[in-house]
């Protein structure tokens, strides 16, 4: 629970989560004004300051009331409390199925957060919300994705291709869709408890 008695996943060692509110524009509009951060979803152009601002935040803090659990939140230093990005459990309609996304700034590349923070997720999103299904998405191409989603024990769906106005580098190769179901979890859950007790 978060300090206002919300429900806020509990984060992990190093990470501290915490629900967005409108204060988060400037840092949303920053991440998202990094090239790289945003080479595999807009090619790298940025997110304009009216879009984080009149579009994006107003929808995901109005996704807090209609599904309890599901979400996305801001991600901080446990120690330093620097915002380092975003994790999201975006809920499906019915808030019975939940996507899995992380964004990070470029400073903290390379240190297993998204890895950290994903897992924490999708263990959350089974052991507290009771989801059926939690997936990701990402293009083709970005590998280091696609890695944090194999970690986080998603596993490959398929690649499909999606017509864009606008399509950048690496779209003639798709889109790829991961997942785990909850009774995979459950497997995952037993197997982990066996491992425990076999040392």
């Amino acid at each position: 629970m978060g300090d206002d008695g919300a429900a806020v996943p509990a984060g992990t060692e190093r990470l501290r989560l915490r629900r967005l509110t409108m204060a988060d524009v400037d840092v949303l509009v920053e991440l998202d004004s990094d090239p790289e951060v945003m080479r595999f979803l807009t090619g790298g152009v940025a997110t304009p300051v009216a879009t984080v601002r009149d579009e994006q935040l107003p929808r995901l803090l109005a996704q807090y009331d209609r599904h309890p659990g599901l979400g996305r939140w801001a991600a901080h230093d446990r120690e330093s409390g620097e915002f380092l990005g975003w994790f999201a459990l975006d809920p499906s309609e019915d808030g019975t199925e939940a996507e899995l996304g992380y964004r990070l700034r470029r400073a903290t590349w390379g240190r297993g957060l998204a890895t950290e923070g994903a897992r924490a997720l999708v263990r959350y999103a089974f052991d507290s919300v009771g989801v059926r299904r939690v997936w990701a998405e990402t293009m083709a191409v970005n590998e280091r994705s696609r890695r944090v989603m194999v970690k986080a024990k998603l596993h490959y769906v398929r690649t499909f291709h999606l017509q864009w106005d606008d399509p950048i580098p690496g779209t003639e190769q798709g889109e790829v869709e991961y997942e785990v179901r909850a009774e995979e979890w459950a497997t995952v859950g037993q197997e982990r408890l066996a491992a425990r007790r076999a040392r």
